[in-house]
């Protein structure tokens, strides 16, 4: 807040026409003691004539009220059904949905879907695409169209059309300024096929002496160095890459995979002993969201020396106090799979949304079609028998169609 004295000598700057209420005058602090800038205790002096003027015959304006933005219309617009779907991201094939997807899809609106599988070529690609974006829009508001196209042993869409990406540990050895203009490139091509959500890129660290031992990342070529310093980098250039094609990115998988064993798609029971809260191997996750990443995606894992009671998908220390509080993240929070991955099998399907969104997550990805009803399901009755969760799905809401409108998903009118 500026001092009494300073905001006077503003007045007096704007009142001559030369004055930035957005920048304090150059002749001293805003902080300077009253005694600086002496308040007038008399009328200056005039030599106007002292005839009452004439009142103007122009009415004032009338003031108009605030236009209504475009989220708030469709929040309003939507159901409690419609906003619990718009959370989730339903999994279908990446050749286009089947029968029985494609039924799901219509009926439920999800959100968004993933791709799963591999794609056919950029031409086929669009044209399922389209139909995907038929099935799921709601009142104007168009699905996320999600893939995991990181390169390497993980690349969905790789038919012609399509360049074949290399792997992480491929892309870490190029120069920032190479690896953006590629990921631009490969951005590009997805948004032709109508594609708009890459699930890229991994910003885990993976010390180089568990590389071989570390099955979701390391082993996989996943990762694009085995300390901060050599990730932190590639993640921000593959970010800016993308983005600058217009396709959203999520940095994954907070708060990291890089020393489990396990692969929780395969796995349960996978824990991480060593990463702290405010660990150094977190920084990629930072540099990510400086670069500007849409999302960022959390693990299945439990991290005994952060939570040792939750998956991090279910804990409020990892979403609300590490990723919103020490990242100082708004954006839209994803899940990794909740759906088909075995380490959160022994989790009612239904609590695996609302636990999520309860820790203060917002899109839940879920891998297996047909559990998709009782998500939304599971959502929507806890909202109706809890005001303060009813108010969270709101808020996830709010930050899903902010940044889908964001990317031209929106439409109002």
């Amino acid at each position: 807040m500026r001092h009494p004295a300073a905001l006077v000598l503003l007045t007096a700057l704007l009142l001559a026409g030369c004055g930035d209420t957005d920048s304090p005058p150059t002749a001293g602090p805003s902080t300077a003691p009253s005694s600086s800038v002496p308040l007038p205790t008399t009328q200056p002096t005039t030599t106007e004539s002292p005839t009452t003027p004439t009142p103007s015959a122009t009415p004032p304006p009338t003031p108009t009220a605030t236009p209504t933005s475009c989220v708030d219309q469709k929040l309003k617009a939507l159901t409690l059904s419609e906003k619990a779907a718009q959370l989730i991201l339903t999994g279908i094939s990446a050749n286009g949905m089947t029968s029985s997807q494609r039924s799901i899809v219509q009926q439920e609106k999800p959100g968004g879907v993933l791709l799963l599988g591999t794609g056919g070529s950029l031409s086929h690609t669009r044209t399922a695409m389209a139909a995907v974006r038929t099935a799921a829009t709601v009142k104007g508001v168009r699905p996320l169209i999600a893939a995991d196209q990181e390169g390497g042993q993980i690349q969905r869409l790789k038919g012609p059309g399509f360049d074949r990406i290399p792997s992480a540990t491929v892309q870490g050895t190029w120069s920032s300024s190479k690896l953006t203009s590629n990921a631009d490139h490969w951005g590009d091509q997805l948004k032709q096929a109508g594609v708009n959500l890459n699930l890229a890129p991994v910003a885990d660290v993976v010390p180089s002496s568990l590389k071989s031992q570390n099955a979701p990342i390391g082993s996989l070529d996943r990762e694009y160095g085995s300390t901060p310093a050599e990730v932190g980098p590639p993640v921000q250039a593959f970010v800016r890459g993308m983005g600058s094609a217009g396709v959203m990115t999520s940095v994954k998988h907070f708060p990291g995979l890089g020393r489990v064993r396990g692969n929780t798609d395969f796995s349960s029971g996978v824990v991480d002993n060593v990463t702290v809260r405010g660990d150094a191997d977190l920084k990629p996750f930072a540099d990510g969201v400086g670069a500007g990443s849409d999302m960022v995606m959390i693990a299945t894992v439990t991290y005994a020396k952060i939570d040792p009671e939750n998956r991090a998908v279910f804990s409020r220390t990892v979403i609300q106090g590490m990723v919103r509080g020490d990242l100082g993240f708004g954006g839209v929070v994803i899940t990794d799979d909740v759906g088909a991955a075995a380490e959160v099998k022994s989790v009612p399907v239904g609590q695996r949304a609302t636990r999520f969104v309860a820790a203060g997550g917002d899109i839940v990805i879920n891998a297996t079609a047909s559990q998709t009803a009782t998500m939304v399901n599971a959502l929507v009755t806890k909202a109706e028998q809890d005001k303060a969760f009813a108010a969270q799905l709101s808020s996830s809401v709010r930050r899903v169609l902010t940044l889908k409108q964001k990317y031209g998903l929106v439409s109002c009118g």
